[in-house]
């Protein structure tokens, strides 16, 4: 060893003692204290129920730690110790670690008394005390974990057993067996603790990802509503640039102010058009091809529903309309909305009947897709109460047209299954009426929901 290695040796030897100390010292004295993570009962009266029983067995250690003790020391020292190391155990479930350092007191002063009192004996602790000493490091370590086992670890060895040696002739060979089965409870009880934190993260873990998936399905169900809206926009936007330009020549001799406003009427509808398909394309994913085909409307869900029968489904369709026809984006959010609650019929309901009734009252297109719940005679399927990500999307069409959406479970009187009812207002200036689009934190709620 050359005269560089050995500081560095000294150094290294002196860092691990430090460390070694530090987790001495938390497990002792500097670690707070805090309630073990235990299932509580229901009702206060079964945790009366089972406290009861508890505080009894707690009360049989007593006593027979103090029968024990007894005939080695005084019975009013024997009372005061054999307290000292069960009684601990009543506030374990909310303080383990003030349970096992009184506890540890206890053991301590234990082999103290019986130094000034008997001979030797083979092992100083009564068995009832030392079970419950047992139990409370085991407590310890699914409380708390790898750092405070390690300390408590070597508090016991070294401030417990170690002293019993020349104070009550405590033979080494059973000092070893002793040291032994503490380890073994701690390292077990650390076993059970990072078992439970490795579950509580992968909970968490899993609780975000859907979260995040809702969000995404959230996100992208505005950015498909926008590229199928685009359509509309521009369909308008086209419009009042053509009828800008052709003004001058239906109406001629026109003031030159008024050709002046035409021509910037006409100028910003064809710039705001522009704008308005760059917007487009960012929304737009990058494997994702340009539609061609016109958007659908509720004239198409007659084919959409022929096809779902041709796949196997039983779909009754009632279709009401007044004369006219209803904005584009209540067009295309009733078609996307029936598309959608079909689909959920089937993969949730496979073989159930589906009623599908698309009726206009008012100022209002009423869409209701609802089904048995029965499969090929099979009792009523567990639907997605909660919802999946295409619920989603039917609330962000319903809240942008500024409509209602009910869906869930119907009673059972009325035949069970589930239905979707949403109420999409035909005159566009009540858009603005209705709901608003959720805030960012309504969107969050719901994207926990959905992922639920």
């Amino acid at each position: 060893m050359d005269r560089t290695t050995a500081p560095l040796l000294r150094a290294r030897a002196l860092g691990r003692l430090g460390r070694a100390a530090a987790l001495i010292w938390q497990a002792a004295w500097a670690t707070p204290d805090r309630p073990m993570r235990l299932a509580r009962p229901a009702f206060p009266f079964w945790r009366m129920a089972l406290s009861v029983p508890a505080a009894t067995g707690v009360g049989v250690l007593t006593v027979a730690a103090v029968a024990q003790l007894g005939t080695l020391v005084p019975l009013g020292l024997a009372w005061a110790l054999g307290a000292l190391q069960v009684l601990p155990l009543l506030i374990a479930p909310v303080r383990p670690l003030t349970a096992w350092r009184v506890a540890s007191a206890g053991l301590l002063l234990t082999a103290l008394a019986e130094s000034q009192r008997q001979p030797e004996p083979f092992w100083p602790w009564p068995a009832a005390g030392s079970g419950a000493y047992l139990l409370l490091l085991f407590g310890c370590a699914v409380t708390y974990g790898r750092r405070v086992s390690i300390g408590a670890d070597a508090v016991v060895l070294l401030v417990v057993l170690l002293p019993a040696v020349p104070l009550t002739g405590l033979p080494w060979l059973v000092l070893a067996v002793a040291g032994f089965v503490v380890t073994l409870v701690l390292l077990l009880g650390e076993a059970i603790h990072s078992r439970r934190e490795v579950e509580r993260s992968l909970v968490q873990a899993e609780e975000q990802r859907r979260r995040d998936l809702a969000r995404q399905a959230v996100l992208e169900e505005r950015s498909r509503i926008a590229r199928e809206l685009h359509d509309v926009v521009a369909h308008h936007m086209s419009m009042v640039a053509i009828q800008a330009e052709a003004a001058p020549y239906k109406s001629p001799g026109l003031p030159p102010q008024a050709l002046r406003s035409f021509t910037a009427i006409r100028e910003a509808s064809t710039t705001a058009l522009t704008e308005m398909r760059r917007v487009i394309g960012l929304l737009r994913a990058e494997d994702e091809e340009i539609e061609l085909a016109p958007q659908p409307g509720i004239g198409q869900i007659p084919a959409m529903v022929h096809t779902a029968r041709g796949a196997g489904m039983q779909v009754d369709l009632s279709l009401t309309l007044a004369s006219g026809t209803p904005p584009a984006g209540v067009d295309v959010s009733a078609y996307r909305i029936v598309q959608e609650a079909l689909s959920n019929a089937g993969r949730h309901a496979p073989g159930a009947r589906v009623a599908v009734e698309v009726v206009q009252r008012g100022g209002c297109v009423l869409v209701r897709v609802s089904d048995d719940g029965r499969g090929h005679g099979r009792p009523p399927a567990p639907h997605a109460a909660a919802g999946g990500h295409g619920l989603v999307g039917m609330r962000e069409r319903v809240a942008m047209l500024g409509g209602t959406l009910r869906a869930g479970p119907r009673d059972q009187a009325a035949g069970g299954g589930f239905e979707v009812c949403a109420e999409l207002p035909v005159d566009p200036s009540a858009a603005g009426r209705g709901q608003p689009p959720p805030p960012r934190r309504a969107i969050r709620a719901e994207a926990r929901e959905e992922a639920d």
